[in-house]
């Protein structure tokens, strides 16, 4: 059963729907613009290459047009045009920034870039002589082409800071849940652990029937078991006390306590070195990691199979690795299965994978990830931890 984490994944992507229709609109109405601009400038360039050929011609009949035609001319302050004859060469151009050394070569390349965009106006003298325009866009025109992929980075990168926003803000809520749940948790424990505590210790004072003398160690194992729940509780949101521990010890007492309170179908079995791997963690919270890991493969197998750990180190690091043989992680739900609230059990909150990960992530060089899984195989849990190493004078070092 997936609850609210699914509601949030659809406002994600409800979110990145609307975002992308806009830049899709915005886009559109910018190409519009600038489709008009180049009609409008095409159409310019029509009426100042007629003016271009009256001024040319320049008989009586158009003489007391001349000022007018002027005008025209001299309008055209952004587009860069040039004009060649029927050969070829360079008859006149406007517009264009010409270096003083060699500006033929340079006039020239430049027809062939105009040549290459659209074709050439015709001025048509009327003796079978004849003069052809080529033009580019102005500048304004090319920075109004550049627009809309400004306007898409500027979208994408407004996208990417709402996420990050929005995923500290999540962060930040669930953190203040974690935190709030967790100690109003361990207070509520305290009062009913203290109280079972002294009826144990007065029991004990008390001549008790044998039959149920023999239950006392058992209420007593029970009494402390609570208190390390309830230490549990009260370390989580809080910067834990880390020491150097051996994952090996810590390991097998965590499996050990694990044996005797899950199904009897299922075999656990623990395979590593016989050197100490000494890592910085809190022992309480460190058991806690293996006993979620273990519950959550008692669940996925259906309380029948079998879960082996295997500790080992590679490049500075400790790396365990629990595997399963139940029914297996889909690939893509590898990051899903820690988000909180995420669960596929009719019952539960979905929290163990997810307080597994905040565990050992607050550890020196911790991280939690599916090593690998197949469906109707098993999975595998990689949790790595820094090792922690001692120098030659005392002091305390964790490599890398």
């Amino acid at each position: 059963m997936i609850r609210w984490y699914d509601s949030r994944q659809y406002l994600k992507y409800a979110f990145i729907v609307v975002a992308t229709l806009i830049a899709i609109v915005s886009v559109v109405v910018s190409d519009s613009l600038i489709r008009k601009l180049a009609e409008e400038e095409h159409r310019k360039m029509e009426v100042w290459t007629e003016a271009q050929r009256l001024f040319i011609l320049d008989d009586s009949t158009q003489t007391g047009q001349i000022s007018l035609i002027w005008k025209v001319m001299e309008s055209n302050t952004t587009i860069p045009v040039i004009c060649c004859d029927d050969r070829g060469d360079i008859v006149s151009y406007n517009n264009i920034r010409v270096p003083d050394r060699n500006p033929e070569p340079f006039l020239q390349k430049k027809v062939r870039e105009f040549r290459a965009k659209r074709p050439p106006f015709t001025l048509d003298f009327g003796d079978n002589t004849y003069q052809y325009l080529y033009y580019d866009d102005s500048v304004i025109l090319k920075r109004l082409l550049l627009y809309p992929y400004i306007q898409l980075l500027v979208i994408a990168v407004f996208i990417m800071i709402s996420f990050l926003a929005l995923a500290a803000t999540k962060k930040s809520e669930q953190n203040k849940v974690w935190v709030g749940l967790s100690k109003e948790t361990a207070h509520q424990l305290g009062t009913p652990i203290s109280s079972l505590i002294a009826w144990v210790e007065y029991l004990k004072t008390k001549e008790v029937n044998a039959a149920y003398a023999a239950y006392l160690p058992e209420m007593e194992k029970d009494v402390k078991r609570l208190e390390v729940i309830a230490e549990r509780f009260s370390k989580i949101g809080s910067n834990p006390d880390i020491v150097p521990l051996d994952i090996n010890k810590s390991v097998l007492s965590a499996c050990g306590y694990m044996k005797s309170r899950i199904s009897p179908k299922v075999k656990i079995s623990v395979a590593f070195s016989r050197n100490s791997m000494p890592a910085l963690m809190n022992e309480a919270l460190f058991s806690w990691v293996i006993e979620n890991l273990t519950k959550n493969a008692v669940d996925a197998m259906d309380g029948q199979g079998a879960i082996g750990f295997r500790i080992n180190e590679k490049g500075g690091k400790i790396l365990v690795d629990v595997t399963d043989t139940g029914k297996g992680i889909p690939k893509s739900k590898f990051k899903t299965v820690f988000m909180p609230g995420y669960t596929t059990k009719a019952r539960g909150w979905g929290l163990g994978l997810s307080l597994v990960r905040r565990i050992v992530e607050s550890y020196p060089g911790g991280k939690i990830y599916v090593k690998n899984s197949e469906p109707g195989k098993g999975t595998t849990f990689r949790i790595e931890l820094r090792r922690h190493v001692r120098s030659s004078a005392g002091a305390v070092t964790s490599p890398g």
